[in-house]
Order: C-alpha cells, then sequence, then structure tokens
C-alpha cells in the first residue's frame, strides 16, 4: 500500500491516468491494488483498456448504460416518510473484478453456510434440540418477532425450509471474506445483478468480450428448472408472490418474473380451496404448486400471522400444513437473519456439520449471556453495539447502531444503563473495516467501500452459486453510505477465469422437450388491469383528440365566446375536463391512470411500451407548466397525439395474441365505441351550433375518408353513416362492436361449441341491430343508450372471467 501510495505522490502515471488520484487508505485492502502495490493480475486488462478509452469515451460509454437503466426502466423505491419514490437504480460502472479461484473458495464456504442455515431453522420449527443442548438461547427465539409459532411442526412440501439465499460479504483486513449478514426471508437484487450486468456489457463490449467472465444465466435457468420440475410432480404452477408495486424492489419481481417466465401475483390473486392454492385466473381457479416469496412472511397470511395484513392471503399457513405448496423460502425462516444468531453459528456449525466455518461470521457477542455482555461492556470504545433481534446490517442501520468510542460520555452512561437494564436486547459487533475497490468519479478512479451481495439457488444437483452477484459501493469513503436508500451505488461482479468460459443461455438444452403455456393462465387482476389500461389510453387518445379541435378553432377567433366553442367547452365539463387549461388534470389523471394500469402488469408489458407511457406522462406534465390555450396548446396536444399513436402501435404489433393481448384489445375498443357515440350524440343533435359537423369529423379522424365517400352527398345522415355504422372505418362504432364479438367468442367460455357466453350474445346482438340499422334511426336517445349498452358489455366480461 504504502509501495502505491508513493508511486501516486511521485505522479509515476501522469496526470491524464485514470489512477492519478488513487490513493489507498492505510490499514484497509483494496480488491484492484495488490500487497506488494501493484494492479492486480485479473484488474490489469481492465484498466488497460479502460486507459486506452479515455475520459471523453468513458463518459460517453457509461452515459449509454445509464441511459439503458432509464429506458428499461429500472428503478427502486426509496422512502422519505410515508411516500415512496421511484428512483433510478444507481449503477456503478466499473465492476469488481475477483479471480475464479477465488470465487471457488467463496462458492464452498457459503455452500457449507446455507446447508449450516437450513439445519438450524429445521430445529427451530422441528424438534428444538439446539435450545435442549443449550446451543441456542431459548430467549432468542421465543421473543424473536421472526419466530412464527403457528408453523413449528409443519414440514416443507419440498424437503427444504430453504432455496433461495443471499449473503453479504466483506473482505477482512486479512484478505479473507467475512459474512456480514444472512439473507433468507425474502432476499432481493438478483434480478439487479442481471440488469447490472446487461448494463455494464454494453458500455465496454470490446473489455467484456475480450475476458473469460463466467455468465449469470445458468444459475437462474438450474434454479428455474428445480422448481419446474417439482411444480409439475405436485400438478400445479410456479408463481412469484409480490407485495405489490409499492414495494422498494418491485420492477425487480416483475423483471425475474418475465425473465424465468413465471407468474407475478398478489395475495389478492391467490384463494385457498380446501388446503389447495388456487389462482383465480380468466379460466376459473387454477392450482399453483410453488410459490416464490417477496414478502416478509409475517404479511403472507392474515388469517393465522399478521391479521392486519392487507397483501396477504387467508388459509396460506393450512395449505402448508397440507402439503399442497411449497414456499420459497418457507414461511418463518426469516428468523435466521437475527443479527444476535452470527454469535452461534461457529459453534452451530461444529455441532451440526463436525467443521468450521469456512467464511466466517462478523464477530458478534449476544450481551443476553454475561460473560459476553462483560466483554462487550469492556471493550465498548471499540465494539459497534446494536439491536440483538434486528435483521438487518449493522452499516444499514446508523440510527440503531452506535460506536461506543464515537458516542458522548452522556451517551455511553445511557447506553451502559439500557444494556444491564435489558442485556439480551443489545449485541456488540467488531467494526467493519470494508475493502475498497475503483469507482468512476469525475473522470478519475476512486477507492470506495464495498460490500458484496451472492446468492446460493437450490437446484436439482444441490446448492448452487451464482458466479457475480453485485457488489454495493459507498458514495464516499464513509461505509454508512453504501445502502440503496442512502445514496450508495451497485455494481457488476466479473469472475474471470484464465480459460474460455461456456456461454450459458436460458434456452432450452438439447433432447429437452419444448413446453407451451396457456393462454388461459392469465391471472383475472391482470386481465382487469389490461382491460383499463386499453382503456386508459383510448380516453387519453379521444380527450387529445377534443382538445386539439378546440384549441385550433379557438386559436382562429379573437373573441373565444363564440357558439361553436362554448358548445365544446360545455361538453368537455361534462366529462370533467377544463377546457380554459392547455393540459387540463382530467387529461393528465387519465394519463396518470393509463401508467397505474400499466405498472399492475409490468411483467406482461414490454419495456418499449413502458417507457414509451412513461414518456407521454412526462411530456403531457412538462407541457402542463408551460403551454397556453390556443395555437400553442394545439400543438401540443399534436405532439401528444403521435406519441399516443406510437403507443397504441407498439404495443398493437408487438404483443403476442394472447388471452392478454385480447383484454387490452377489448379495453380499447369498449372505450372507442363510447367515445365516439358520445361524440357523434352531442355534435350532430338538433340544437348543436354551426360548425360542429366538422368538429366532430376531425376529432373522429375522419375528415378525408368523408371527403371520398360522401363527396356529392354529405349531411348529417352522412355523418351517422361513416361514425356509427360504416364497417370499414376503423373509427366507427360498428367496427368496434365487430372487433369486440370477435375478441369475447375467443376468450375462455365465450363460444363453446356455438354455445355462447352472455358477454359475446351481448356483443352479437349489438353488432347484429347496427348491421341492419339506417342512418335515419340513430337519433341522439339512441347513440346515448348504444354508448351506456357498450359500456355494460364491459361488466358482463368483467363478470364472466375475473372470479
Amino acid at each position: 500500500m504504502e509501495t502505491w501510495n508513493q508511486r501516486q505522490q511521485a505522479n509515476a502515471r501522469g496526470a491524464d491516468s485514470l489512477l492519478a488520484g488513487y490513493r489507498l487508505i492505510p490499514g484497509v485492502p483494496d480488491e484492484m491494488i495488490g500487497p506488494d502495490g501493484t494492479i492486480r493480475p485479473a484488474w490489469a486488462g481492465l484498466i488497460a483498456s479502460l486507459e486506452d478509452l479515455g475520459a471523453e469515451e468513458l463518459a460517453i460509454r457509461f452515459e449509454r448504460a445509464d441511459q439503458y437503466m432509464r429506458d428499461a426502466g429500472v428503478f427502486y423505491r426509496t422512502y422519505d416518510g410515508m411516500d415512496g419514490n421511484e428512483r433510478a437504480w444507481p449503477l456503478a460502472h466499473v465492476p469488481l473484478i475477483i479471480e475464479d479461484s477465488e470465487w471457488a473458495s467463496i462458492s464452498s464456504g457459503l455452500t457449507q453456510r446455507a446447508d449450516l442455515l437450513e439445519r438450524i431453522v429445521a430445529d427451530i420449527y422441528g424438534d428444538n434440540e439446539l435450545v435442549k443442548r443449550g446451543l441456542l438461547p431459548p430467549e432468542l427465539i421465543a421473543r424473536n418477532e421472526e419466530f412464527l409459532r403457528p408453523l413449528v411442526g409443519i414440514k416443507p412440501a419440498g424437503g427444504h425450509f430453504l432455496q433461495f439465499c443471499a449473503f453479504e460479504l466483506g473482505r477482512a483486513p486479512d484478505g479473507g471474506w467475512w459474512v456480514l449478514g444472512d439473507r433468507t426471508q425474502a432476499p432481493s437484487g438478483a434480478g439487479f445483478a442481471l440488469e447490472n450486468r446487461v448494463a455494464t456489457s454494453r458500455a465496454l463490449p470490446e473489455i467484456y468480450g475480450s475476458q473469460h467472465i463466467h455468465r449469470l444465466a445458468g444459475f437462474f435457468r438450474d434454479f428455474r428448472d428445480a422448481l419446474n420440475a417439482h411444480a409439475r410432480a405436485k400438478g400445479g404452477g410456479v408463481a412469484i408472490l409480490t407485495p405489490g408495486q409499492h414495494n422498494e424492489t418491485y420492477f425487480e419481481h416483475a423483471y425475474i418474473a418475465r425473465y424465468l417466465g413465471f407468474l407475478l401475483l398478489e395475495g389478492q390473486d391467490l384463494t385457498v380451496d380446501n388446503g389447495q392454492v388456487m389462482v383465480r385466473t380468466i379460466d376459473g381457479l387454477k392450482p399453483i404448486s410453488v410459490l416464490w416469496r417477496r414478502m416478509d412472511a409475517a404479511f403472507a397470511d392474515p388469517l393465522e400471522l399478521r391479521t392486519d395484513s392487507h397483501i396477504g392471503t387467508a388459509g396460506l399457513t393450512e395449505a402448508l400444513r397440507q402439503g399442497s405448496i411449497s414456499m420459497v423460502n418457507a414461511l418463518g425462516s426469516g428468523i435466521l437473519e437475527t443479527r444476535a444468531l452470527l454469535a452461534f453459528l461457529p459453534n452451530l456449525s461444529k455441532a451440526l456439520l463436525g467443521e468450521s466455518l469456512q467464511l466466517p461470521s462478523l464477530a458478534t457477542w449476544w450481551c443476553g449471556q454475561e460473560s459476553e455482555r462483560q466483554h462487550v461492556i469492556d471493550n465498548l470504545h471499540k465494539m459497534l453495539v446494536g439491536q440483538a433481534f434486528a435483521t438487518n446490517l449493522a452499516i444499514d442501520d446508523p440510527q440503531n447502531t452506535v460506536h461506543g468510542g464515537e458516542i458522548s460520555d452522556d451517551a455511553r452512561a445511557s447506553l451502559l444503563m439500557r444494556m444491564r437494564a435489558a442485556p439480551a436486547d443489545f449485541v456488540g459487533q467488531e467494526p467493519v473495516r470494508l475493502s475498497t475497490a475503483p469507482v468512476y468519479v469525475d473522470g478519475r478512479l476512486e477507492p470506495r467501500p464495498i460490500t458484496l451481495r451472492v446468492y446460493a439457488a437450490r437446484s436439482r444437483d444441490g446448492w448452487t452459486i451464482m458466479p457475480g452477484g453485485f457488489a454495493r459501493v459507498g458514495l464516499t469513503s464513509d461505509a454508512a453510505a453504501m445502502s440503496m436508500q442512502r445514496g450508495g451505488q451497485a455494481a457488476d461482479v466479473w469472475v474471470v477465469s484464465p480459460r474460455p468460459v461456456e456461454n450459458v443461455t436460458l434456452l432450452p438444452r438439447d433432447g429437452e422437450k419444448l413446453e407451451r403455456i396457456s393462454s388461459r393462465s392469465l391471472p383475472s387482476r391482470a386481465a382487469d388491469n389490461l382491460i383499463w389500461l386499453g382503456r386508459y389510453a383510448e380516453r387519453c387518445e379521444s380527450i387529445v383528440r377534443v382538445l386539439r379541435a378546440y384549441n385550433v378553432r379557438l386559436a382562429e377567433t379573437s373573441t373565444p365566446d363564440q357558439p361553436l366553442l362554448n358548445d365544446t367547452r360545455e361538453y368537455l365539463e361534462g366529462i370533467d375536463i377544463d377546457a380554459d387549461l392547455a393540459m387540463p388534470p382530467g387529461l393528465l389523471a387519465a394519463i396518470d391512470s393509463a401508467v397505474y394500469s400499466a405498472s399492475q402488469i409490468r411483467d406482461r408489458f414490454s419495456p418499449d411500451g413502458w417507457l414509451a407511457l412513461t414518456d407521454l406522462r412526462k411530456t403531457a406534465r412538462s407541457f402542463a407548466s408551460r403551454v397556453r390555450p390556443g395555437a400553442d396548446a394545439a400543438g401540443a396536444l399534436t405532439v401528444l397525439l403521435r406519441k399516443l399513436a406510437g403507443f397504441s402501435g407498439l404495443v398493437h404489433e408487438n404483443m403476442y395474441r394472447f388471452a392478454g393481448w385480447r383484454f387490452l384489445e377489448i379495453g380499447r375498443r369498449l372505450e372507442r365505441g363510447i367515445q365516439i357515440a358520445g361524440h357523434v350524440a352531442w355534435f350532430l343533435r338538433e340544437e348543436a351550433p354551426e360548425g360542429s359537423e366538422d368538429m366532430l369529423l376531425e376529432i373522429g379522424d375522419s375528415v378525408m375518408t368523408h371527403r371520398r365517400r360522401y363527396a356529392h352527398s354529405a349531411s348529417i345522415l352522412s355523418y351517422v353513416d361513416l361514425l356509427v355504422l360504416d364497417p370499414l372505418n376503423p373509427r366507427s362504432v360498428r367496427f368496434q362492436i365487430a372487433e369486440l364479438r370477435e375478441q369475447i367468442e375467443c376468450l375462455p367460455g365465450g363460444n363453446d361449441d356455438g354455445h355462447l357466453s352472455g358477454a359475446a350474445k351481448a356483443a352479437l346482438s349489438l353488432y347484429t341491430e347496427l348491421r341492419v340499422t339506417e342512418a335515419e334511426q340513430m337519433t341522439t336517445e339512441r347513440l346515448q343508450e348504444l354508448g351506456a349498452e357498450i359500456g355494460a358489455l364491459g361488466a358482463l366480461v368483467a363478470e364472466a372471467n375475473f372470479v
């Protein structure tokens, strides 16, 4: 280290070098610089390539990676008070490099640790021998909020309590690795690790391609195959159980579900029927055999666990008792994250496995034991003291964890008094001196503290360790600033081999049977959101067209108090749109509703579609603060109309014609039919002012078509014929009913051997009526009734498919 810093002081690398300001911290190991003061061999190629690219090109490359993350919609949620805010995923652009020989040691140590944790949790909810033998204090279990008493005695259907774990590692001053904490409740971050890899490899493709870097896909493939095999054996499906879009890592839930082809479900999507977990689908109840849980266990079942939970499924615990569902991980396994448990793992490893821990835990002393408590008190000046039953890391909990040597005398006296009054509530831990790794800051590489998060998944051949993961990187040299909630960053981890590595993918291997998923497995809630997404998108377009027509005419007159303008304002007020504003709140609310509906189905929504929709919202909001009514607004509304058309075209052309597409299409056709019927009824009524007919054609995007078809016979009847009864006009009401009839009959139960569902009969009845109706018969009253009947079709579809 001194050798390296001396070289830097001598400016041996030159002022323009990326490493010109790289200063190591005395006593702290660095991932890139070895003990001899030279760059480690595994890093040498990366650093040389980065130097060759230069600061200007690197800035472009790293912005490319950030843009990819934004385009893909990668976010996490931070909480400031009661509300959560979506923030872009904070990518640290320089990867952490680890040689595969060292990774083999890490993998071996974590496999051992995962086996140990499995044995411990199986005993806690089983025979309780560890407490009987004095290896675990009963208080550590009985007082623990993560100990779920209703789960005692329940054996996992899959044979294991743990299927997917994560471990937080830090490098010790001697160069080895510590385990700072275990993640068994609902480990997060694996999906973000995949996105880190995509973004980093896109920014540095030639560097990534020239290195022998282990791929991540094999890890996910093996885990997916193991879950699918278990589900097939039980006769059900696999699903990811998410708390919903307000969870801080919801993006990852949707991403992993899409990546692995699993259903993404919320508690309300499930029901328990005679001990079997079932998902509500458009084709009725379907069995689920494996649930990959991404919510805290206590919230999973409001019947037997937390009664105030609104995100769980009543009866889930009973389904576990009956062995009909396998949970990843088992409910109650979060107890293994308890900070005080780290103090007992060394002895537990020897007792249960007959061997010492290959990767030691962070030195921890539980103050519920007299000698350990006294040790903490005697060494308080060099101890971190925190909550014994906490499940987060000390470095992530600065509010409830203090360094005994960095607090005032009064604070120290208060702490000692509390420790003596309730000793079992406290643990002492050795302060962490985390290793550093290079981070790109303003054209230079600077050392920042890092921790390494590594994932373990149970495959059909035992534990598999992800060859990578992601590194949490401090925003500053302060290790407390590593949490994502406090501004930390995340870097990709490259496990580098001296030999070529297998290019693993999720594609089926040779000899594997092709499997197709039924289109009828669509959850009812997802179908409902798809309908409303289609409806809100179409509603937005309708509002924009009316507003644009209004503002075009407003721009052409010096006196806004014109009959046609007054009449249009009255029509817009009837649908809660304030025409006096260029971007009325009603329009912005409709756009927000479309985004909300899409956010509920992120696993079924393409990144391009999501980007187009959020870009529409961003554009509309920016216009709201700076666009004035009239010509300015007309131009802005045209921009929104193009973006809406782009979104609709993108979804229509690219979305697979699964049941999900049909519901989206049904939503679009329902809303367009309702809106067009309403427009025609208003603008062609007897008292409509002069110019209403032309405005109606403009709103209905049918000006040119009307001129061609009715050049010599234009009248109110021609407007009705074109916009209501024409079978070839994609804007006509009849066209919408024809499309609705076709899509509804294709839904489950829509047409069973010629027997039509209620919704299909209603659509056929409307379609038949419009086929035989003449324009003269379409009165204002009938048009209003027609709009209501189209709306009733939507209710019939919901009644038939949303159980």
